[in-house]
């Protein structure tokens, strides 16, 4: 089981398995209610280092970025959710609008995102290229979505 850490607690934790050798992948998103296709992303992303990151979004950034219906789950019962997979080692929950000052806090050795980008198309390319990291376009077609799936429920929920 991976463990929700703090900013700092997961810097130190980052040195330490990196004097023993071991490499870092990133992956980030809101992960509000969780779905197949975050379990398929975190698992690709997983076989990209030694050790998973997920960088959950805040409540505040996540109501930015889908509305002021969201999140579903808070934050800490997000982030409870995403450490409980076999996949991901730690998480942090990251109040800033985007994920650079954490990449660039943990220079990760991957920062993966999703198929619904490419390389080119990463907003962080350009940090994780800065300090020699790679970008990994990991997990299956973009077909799922907590979105779509609250849509679903609510249709339901009238019909």
């Amino acid at each position: 089981m991976g463990e929700v850490l703090g900013r700092a607690e997961l810097v130190e934790r980052v040195r330490q398995d990196r004097a023993h050798g071991l490499t870092h992948a990133l992956a980030n998103g809101a992960f509000d209610l969780l779905h197949v296709g975050h379990i398929r992303y975190l698992d690709a992303a997983r076989r990209e280092a030694d050790r998973l990151i997920v960088a959950v979004n805040n409540d505040e950034s996540v109501r930015g970025l889908k509305g002021a219906n969201r999140p579903v789950l808070p934050e800490a019962d997000r982030a409870e959710l995403v450490a409980a997979l076999r996949a991901v080692d730690y998480v942090v929950i990251f109040p800033e609008p985007t994920v650079t000052p954490l990449i660039e806090a943990l220079r990760p050795d991957v920062h993966c995102k999703g198929t619904d980008y490419t390389a080119d198309t990463v907003p962080e390319r350009d940090t994780v290229r800065a300090y020699g990291g790679r970008i990994a376009i990991v997990g299956d077609p973009k077909d799922h979505s907590t979105t779509d799936l609250l849509n679903h429920l609510r249709l339901k929920a009238e019909g």
